[in-house]
C-alpha cells in the first residue's frame, strides 16, 4: 500500500512557477509509476504527466508539454512536478497517483493523495 501527501501548490500570477511534490510512503513506491492528474471545478479528472518506476519514461499531457517537467526521487520516495510558464487555464486541484503500471487513465491508479490547489491569476 502506498499513502500520498502533496504540497506545494499556491496562488500564481500568469507567468509563473510552482513545484508541486508529492511524498510517498510504503514499501511499493520505487516500484510505482507515478502520476498527476488535475481537475478543476465543474470537469472532469484529467491526466498531466506520469513517470515511470525508474524515472526513465516520463509522459506528458499536450497542454503542459514544454511547461511542466515530471521527476521523481525514489531515495526520498518523492515525485515532483515543476510547473512553468504557468496559465490560468492550469487552475485545478492537482493529484498525485501510484500506479503498478503507469499510464494516462485515472482509474490505472491505485493510490490517490488528497490533491494540492493551484490557482493562476491573470
Amino acid at each position: 500500500q502506498v499513502q500520498l501527501v502533496e504540497s506545494g501548490g499556491g496562488l500564481v500570477q500568469a507567468g509563473g512557477s510552482l513545484r508541486l511534490s508529492c511524498a510517498a510512503s510504503g514499501r511499493t513506491f520505487s516500484s510505482s509509476s507515478m502520476g498527476w492528474f488535475r481537475q478543476a471545478p465543474g470537469k472532469e479528472r484529467q491526466f498531466v504527466a506520469a513517470i515511470s518506476w525508474s524515472g526513465g519514461s516520463t509522459y506528458y499531457a499536450d497542454s503542459v508539454k514544454g511547461r511542466f517537467t515530471i521527476s521523481r526521487d525514489n531515495a526520498k520516495n518523492t515525485v515532483y512536478l515543476q510547473m512553468n510558464s504557468l496559465k490560468p487555464e492550469d487552475t485545478a486541484v492537482y493529484y498525485c497517483a501510484a500506479s503498478p503500471t503507469g499510464g494516462m487513465r485515472y482509474n490505472g491508479y491505485d493510490y490517490w493523495g488528497q490533491g494540492t490547489q493551484v490557482t493562476v491569476s491573470l
